[in-house]
Parts: structure tokens; sequence; C-alpha cells
């Protein structure tokens, strides 16, 4: 009886987790894994900053005095994309971060979908991978119910 009442609870909780992720946060991906601590989402990043990546260094400039993340920040290059950064907070003997208790939010949501959708891919070796919350098949589902 009581591993029924589990196996219904965890149902239940998928469900509702399925539908706070896609309706209300209105996410496609869940993201999953643990951090390896490789270091390689440190160096070669793309920063935004409201809905826009950061492609100016002079506006970049300002937005160093804006927040102290943008401080931890270094211009390495520039492409079509935008602004290309390595964080400084990184230990170059490690690979580890220096204020790992302290790092910003943007560090600690790593990595979001967004980067995707931004044409970004995972670092190979990278111990998160994000997965889709609603699958393929149950999308195609919908669709076929639907004609």
């Amino acid at each position: 009886m009581f591993t029924t009442l589990i196996v219904k609870f965890n149902h239940y909780f998928k469900k509702f987790k399925k539908i706070f992720y896609s309706k209300i946060l209105r996410r496609h991906y869940y993201r999953v894994g643990h951090c390896k601590c490789c270091g390689e989402c440190c160096r070669h990043i793309y920063v935004k900053h409201g809905k826009y990546v950061i492609k100016d260094e002079k506006v970049f400039e300002k937005l160093q005095f804006l927040h102290r993340f943008y401080t931890y920040l270094k211009v390495i290059g520039k492409d079509e994309t935008g602004l290309i950064f390595s964080c400084t907070m990184q230990d170059s003997v490690t690979k580890k971060c220096k204020i790992h208790k302290n790092r910003p939010g943007i560090c600690r949501r790593y990595p979001q979908e967004e980067l995707f959708m931004m044409g970004g891919s995972l670092s190979e070796g990278c111990g998160y991978r994000l997965e889709p919350i609603i699958k393929f098949d149950e999308v195609l589902e919908n669709i076929m119910k639907k004609s």
C-alpha cells in the first residue's frame, strides 16, 4: 500500500514539474547532470545584458560600474554574435572558481537553455546536459490528435 502511494506521488509530481517548467517558467529543457569542474564554461563566454548579447566594449565598460559580475570578465575577442569573455576568477592551475561560494547567479544557473538559442553548445565532456521537458513523441502524438 505504501509503495503504491509513493509511485502515485512520483507520477503526479513529475506531471506537476512538467507543467510548472513548461507553462509557468516557459522552459523547454531540464538541466540534468552535475559540474565536473573542468572550467570550460569560464572561457569563451557570451554575456547577455537584458535581452541582448554585449557587442560593444564601451557598453561593457559602463556595465562594469553597474554590477560586480562584469568586473570579473575580460574581453578576449569578438565575433558576429558579440564580445567573447573569459572569467578572471578562474584559477589558472586548478581550473576552479576562486569565488565559488559567492559566485554570481549567471554562474549558478549555468547552463541555461538560452545558451542553445544563441547558437552555443556545452563543451565536450561537460557533466551537464539539457533534456527536453516534453519529449518529441509526446509533441508528435499531440499534433496527430489535433489533425
